[in-house]
Parts: structure tokens; C-alpha cells; sequence
């Protein structure tokens, strides 16, 4: 079974950081590409960043470009999100995502707030 697990979300000011992990099991986690998306209440998806499945190839939406930083860890099926300079723009829920075999998956999310 395909498990996606997010946390290291919570509470933080304006300007500060955290680090969001997504542990996978269920496949083999080198194999595939891994994406961050996020939403906000009452609004759609927001895919935040993509990496291939060696870690070596980087996307960003241009919202986050520039503060995010994603990287993935194969030897323990887990990928992150290093979130900088964050702003309450960027509170939401954040969800880790892959597509195998033409299927999508997806974890609970895990809830980012930026406030003061």
C-alpha cells in the first residue's frame, strides 16, 4: 500500500522557517518523481515544487522561488520542504504528491500558519 505521511507543520511569524518532511513506503521511492502542493481554504491546488527522482533536477512555482527548497533523501524514502522567509501568504495546508503508473497520491497535508 502506498503511504505518504507529511509533517513538521504548525505555527510561525512572518519571516521565519520550517521544514516540512514526507515519508513514503508502499514503492520504490528512488524511482519517482515527488511534488509539494499546497491549498488554500476556498481556493484550488497550487503545485509549490517538483524533483526528479535523483534529486539532482529542482522546480519551483514562482511564488516560492527563491525561499523554498526541496530535497529528497532515498536512503530514507523521505522527501522535504525547507520553507525560508515565509510570509501568511503562504499558510495553508501542504500536501506531498506522486503519480505511479498513471495514478496519483497524496498525504493527509500537514497545516502551515504564518502569523504574527
Amino acid at each position: 500500500e502506498v503511504q505518504l505521511v507529511e509533517s513538521g507543520g504548525g505555527l510561525v511569524q512572518p519571516g521565519g522557517s520550517l521544514r516540512l518532511s514526507c515519508a513514503a513506503s508502499g514503492f520504490s521511492f528512488s524511482t519517482y518523481a515527488m511534488s509539494w502542493v499546497r491549498q488554500a481554504p476556498g481556493k484550488g491546488l497550487e503545485w509549490v515544487s517538483a524533483i526528479n527522482s535523483g534529486g539532482s533536477k529542482t522546480t519551483y512555482a514562482d511564488s516560492v522561488k527563491g525561499r523554498f527548497t526541496i530535497t529528497r533523501d532515498n536512503a530514507k524514502n523521505t522527501m522535504y520542504l525547507h520553507m525560508n522567509s515565509l510570509i501568511p501568504e503562504d499558510t495553508t495546508v501542504y500536501y506531498c504528491n506522486t503519480v505511479l503508473q498513471g495514478a496519483a497520491y497524496w498525504g493527509q497535508g500537514t497545516q502551515v500558519t504564518v502569523s504574527s
